[in-house]
């Protein structure tokens, strides 16, 4: 069950016209209002309650609020509600946030926590996880690129020159997380976090069968138990004696610099690929919408892009960011690209279109008119190879 919204009472709303296959249909939009300078719009999002503006204006200010938003958000899952920096806690270092973590207490992720003086819960062996078989050509962050999408790299990464058909991905779901995105899309594995689920490494590597073609590590996000991780690759690649299995990997890249490594070796080696969610550019909007600084996701990319270009059929790196109405717009889209295209044009980015999920309902689906701007803006910054991921989400309205 969902956290509470707030109540719609006392709230501005705004009729907004939708096109459907019956003609012109209408919805009510809430009108969020800005905690710090009091604007209101449908694009601002209600639990939140800070405007774009605001953000880029007044980072401090906003900091702060948006920091309690997610404590709040956390306290209802029983989630740490920032990274506990204990002094006498116990260590944890595969993350961005470097948990101390005091006795009887979990880390931020929730997927660790501190027993008598000793750290427990998700370790090489075993881990907080779930998976399932997806037909391949799936639907994929790099599907537009990617081996079992397209055929890239055939024959040596590649099962057929063209999508693989008859083949299959294993997709790996991690029930815990580095973030706490309020837009989450995937956020019922909180409920999972500290109600774990705890598979062995071997069992995963069990579950790959003769037609599987790529394991995916998603979630929540591998980041949070990438030892558990790493460890079921080697044993399925170890298992699937030459054949191809590509490795891929879709984060937030919060992962320890050391961690990052051993996943691009791996993806390296086998045709698969590291695909980074790039939430935002700006430190302080990334905050707002994820309760975590970006300044190692910056710094994993930049560190990843230099191995880009030992395999560039099929692109080892890939970026994708999701098009929040109201918060990620041209402007961030052109920061990010700028960003990447300084390192490698060549890098492939996708952005998603966005659907209202967990605590960002009350805003609209990504318009097109904002989607093909962002599209515009991330080519004139310099990239190559850009696309516009969810197209069948995207409201003609906006």
């Amino acid at each position: 069950m969902l956290p509470p919204a707030p109540h719609p009472n006392n709230r501005l709303y705004v009729i907004s016209p939708l096109r459907g296959n019956r003609g012109m249909e209408y919805t009510i939009l809430p009108m969020g209002v800005c905690s710090i300078c009091g604007q209101s719009d449908s694009l601002i999002s209600r639990e939140l309650g800070i405007c774009l503006q605001c953000i880029r204006g007044k980072p401090a200010e906003a900091r702060r609020r948006a920091l309690q938003v997610h404590r709040r958000a956390r306290k209802h899952f029983g989630l740490e509600p920032s990274p506990p920096r204990a002094d006498s806690g116990i260590p944890c270092d595969l993350c961005v946030n470097r948990c101390r973590i005091p006795e009887g207490r979990a880390g931020y992720c929730g997927a660790r926590w501190n027993e008598q003086g000793k750290l427990t819960g998700a370790t090489e062996k075993l881990a907080n996880v779930s998976w399932y078989h997806d037909p391949l050509p799936t639907n994929c962050v790099a599907d537009w690129v990617c081996p079992g999408g397209t055929g890239a790299g055939y024959p040596h990464f590649a099962y057929s020159p063209g999508p693989e058909h008859g083949y299959e991905n294993l997709a790996v779901f991690f029930h815990a997380c580095t973030f706490d995105c309020l837009f989450c899309q995937n956020w019922h594995f909180r409920y999972e976090t500290l109600h774990p689920t705890i598979r062995r490494a071997d069992e995963l590597a069990d579950a790959v069968g003769e037609r599987t073609a790529c394991i995916c590590f998603f979630g929540g996000d591998p980041a949070a138990q990438l030892p558990f991780a790493l460890e079921a690759a080697r044993l399925a690649r170890e298992r699937a004696q030459g054949r191809i299995l590509r490795i891929c990997w879709e984060t937030n890249g919060s992962m320890s610099p050391s961690g990052l490594d051993r996943m691009l070796d791996i993806s390296l080696e086998s045709g698969g690929c590291v695909k980074f969610d790039l939430k935002a550019f700006d430190e302080t909007l990334h905050l707002a919408l994820t309760g975590i600084t970006n300044r190692l996701t910056l710094a994993n990319f930049r560190r990843a892009a230099r191995g880009a270009s030992e395999r560039p059929d099929p692109p080892l790196l890939i970026a994708s960011t999701l098009l929040v109405p109201g918060y990620v717009d041209a402007r961030e889209v052109h920061a990010l690209a700028s960003f990447i295209a300084a390192l490698d044009p060549d890098i492939p980015y996708n952005l998603l279109a966005f659907h209202p999920d967990f605590l960002m309902q009350d805003l609209p689906v990504t318009g097109r008119e904002h989607a093909f701007r962002c599209l515009d803006a991330a080519r004139q910054a310099g990239l190559r190879r850009v696309t516009l991921g969810n197209r069948h989400l995207l409201d003609a309205r906006l």
